[in-house]
């Protein structure tokens, strides 16, 4: 559902959306509620929206719950009423209301019984396997060569049952794997053969990782993992037996989202903060914008906040009018997307900001933040690109809500990487949407030290979800993402599959480059694009990408040569027993531990392939 909703102050904002709560009748029927509150998104194309085709796939007490407390809680909630909810997610699937659709979990792991990786030292921890989101695994964690990895063959697949959207990276420890799901179900996994240790039910869809970390309650050393939802919740359960430890609204905003992973800093859970409210900004009778990124810290154990350091220093203030008469508030936007990335010797988190959703443009938006931990100051700054205020509005017909000589949407999307040269220099890169890699001093005030444009960017153009560094090269994968107009609600809107994909390597010494893929070639698959949005995951010697076609795929770090291909859009037999599809690699990157590489597979949102599972290869051995 995509219907428009307003966006102003938080105590204007309630009081009116509550008025048009009231304004709706108790007993309009399903077809009417999805022709006033759902087709114009749904049935146009829209690059945001699942079609109609990949609704009516969903079990429908999935479509219920994400009008309930999912990604369409504020439409769900303030636009419509209980019965309507269930009402319009009965017409969309044209099957009866089941709410317990996703409560029966088959493949339980026996009682006591763990997996024989139990005493492995190897494990990929939260969003880049460490606090500097290098997203690289040495040779000891990986267990995988680069002669082995052309022998990667399936070893199974677990679906999300009903599911369309797959895309929350998993944590692997211990012999377990911990993997989040649209439907909000947190999963612990047996690594080996994936049979559920246990579940969890989160209030929103988990996109982000968990992190896990040991901490002393009660005097007892525990295991608590941590992730959030995209209804803006972050929860502590224990890693054990996934009993809920605390949970906390970070943000009061209706549509504030956790997407980007958490990291522990000095004894702190740092939670990086977004919104959607950029999205809805495209709605012609939304009132923009209000809502500022931010990064909580919180305490790992309690879950009390300790501090919080906005994106955006000033307060939004009306600064004027639309075309249609409605407010305009700013600034705004500057939202965290991605993970935060520790760095212990200067005592900072680095966090990447995204653009402002509404004028006037601030100096902290497209930019890294160095963020004190122990006082939560903005210690320094860097802004990849200046002048940037853009919402999901400048990218459709009606421009109302668009703010004046709107930027191009170049957000600093994806956790920056810090890394260590040979010769002990440290390096700090920041990948963005415009498609430069800039490489900064963390030791002198986030200097620049070099810059280099590999990609054109755009709306998913030049990078999105990050690289990945070994401490010579960074390889970065280009999305560049494009479609077939450039109004992002046409209803005949599809995906170009000529556009965008390929990955470089660049020296991290000087940024000059190594090698370059190519992406696949689409041919005649439907709704195909070659984009590599998905993040970059690299070990000693190889480097795995995906892309939107749905391949994943492994090279050779030294000279790019192709070593192994897997084409995800495909059907499964799962070793769960639920209706298994893989799809478009999108956000996520592989994972690869003791010899095993993980990854999901499906992504119905920008017109990508649909798909709903976990996959896990490694080379057979005797």
């Amino acid at each position: 559902m995509c219907a428009p909703w307003l966006n102003l102050s938080r105590g204007l904002m309630l009081a009116m959306l509550l008025a048009s709560t009231a304004s709706h009748a108790a007993g309009r029927d399903g077809a009417t509620i999805y022709g006033a509150e759902c087709a114009h998104c749904h049935d146009s194309g829209a690059a945001h929206a699942p079609t109609r085709a990949s609704l009516a796939a969903m079990p429908t007490a999935a479509i219920v719950r994400a009008l309930e407390i999912g990604v369409m809680r504020v439409v769900g909630t303030f636009n419509l009423n209980g019965p309507e909810r269930v009402a319009v997610a009965e017409h969309i699937t044209g099957r009866p209301y089941d709410a317990q659709w996703n409560m029966q979990t088959v493949h339980r792991c026996e009682a006591g019984a763990e997996s024989a990786a139990t005493d492995s030292h190897g494990q990929w921890n939260g969003w880049g396997n460490g606090p500097h989101n290098q997203r690289f695994q040495d040779a000891a964690g990986a267990g995988l060569t680069r002669d082995e990895v052309g022998a990667l063959q399936l070893q199974w697949a677990f679906a999300f049952p009903g599911e369309t959207i797959a895309e929350a990276q998993p944590t692997v420890a211990a012999g377990r794997l911990y993997v989040g799901s649209r439907s909000g179900t947190v999963y612990a996994l047996d690594a080996r053969s994936a049979c559920v240790h246990w579940t969890f039910q989160a209030d929103g869809p988990v996109k982000n990782s968990v992190l896990l970390g040991q901490f002393k309650r009660d005097g007892q050393t525990q295991q608590l993992a941590f992730f959030g939802d995209l209804g803006g919740n972050a929860y502590a359960v224990d890693a054990q037996s996934g009993t809920l430890l605390w949970r906390r609204k970070v943000d009061p905003f209706p549509s504030s989202a956790l997407t980007g992973s958490f990291m522990l800093a000095d004894g702190l859970l740092m939670v990086p903060v977004t919104a959607n409210e950029s999205t809805a900004a495209a709605a012609i009778d939304a009132v923009c914008c209000v809502f500022r990124g931010s990064v909580v810290a919180l305490d790992p154990v309690t879950g009390a906040e300790r501090w919080r350091r906005h994106s955006v220093a000033e307060e939004p203030k009306q600064t004027g009018a639309n075309a249609k008469g409605r407010p305009v508030f700013g600034p705004a936007g500057a939202t965290l997307w991605a993970a935060p990335t520790f760095d212990a010797q200067q005592g900072v988190v680095y966090v990447g900001t995204g653009e402002n959703s509404s004028g006037p443009a601030t100096t902290t938006s497209d930019a890294i933040l160095a963020v004190d931990v122990k006082t939560s100051e903005v210690k320094w700054s860097y802004q990849g690109y200046a002048g940037d205020a853009w919402n999901m509005s400048c990218g459709t017909a009606d421009k109302v809500n668009c703010p004046q000589d709107p930027g191009p949407d170049y957000d600093m999307g994806s956790s920056p990487i810090l890394s260590v040269l040979a010769d002990g220099k440290r390096v700090l890169i920041a990948a963005q949407k415009s498609g430069m890699v800039h490489a900064l001093d963390p030791d002198h005030g986030g200097r620049l030290l070099w810059q280099r444009q590999i990609a054109k960017g755009g709306v998913l153009g030049g990078i999105e979800w990050g690289p990945a560094s070994d401490g010579r090269r960074v390889y970065v994968a280009i999305a560049d993402m494009r479609w077939t107009s450039a109004d992002l609600l046409d209803p005949k809107l599809g995906v170009d599959a000529k556009a965008g994909g390929g990955v470089v390597a660049l020296d991290l010494k000087d940024g000059h480059v190594l090698w370059q893929a190519p992406a696949v070639e689409c041919g005649a698959r439907p709704g195909c694009s070659p984009a590599q949005t998905a993040a970059v995951t690299a070990i000693p010697g190889v480097v795995f990408a995906g892309g939107m076609s749905g391949h994943l795929r492994a090279f050779d770090a030294d000279s790019g040569a192709l070593l192994w291909s897997y084409d995800t859009v495909r059907d499964f037999d799962t070793v769960n027993g639920a209706k298994g599809r893989g799809g478009a690699l999108d956000a996520s990157g592989a994972v690869v531990v003791d010899g095993w590489v993980y990854t999901v597979s499906g992504y119905s949102k920008w017109g990508g392939l649909p798909g709903n599972v976990l996959l896990a290869f490694a080379v057979p051995r005797k």
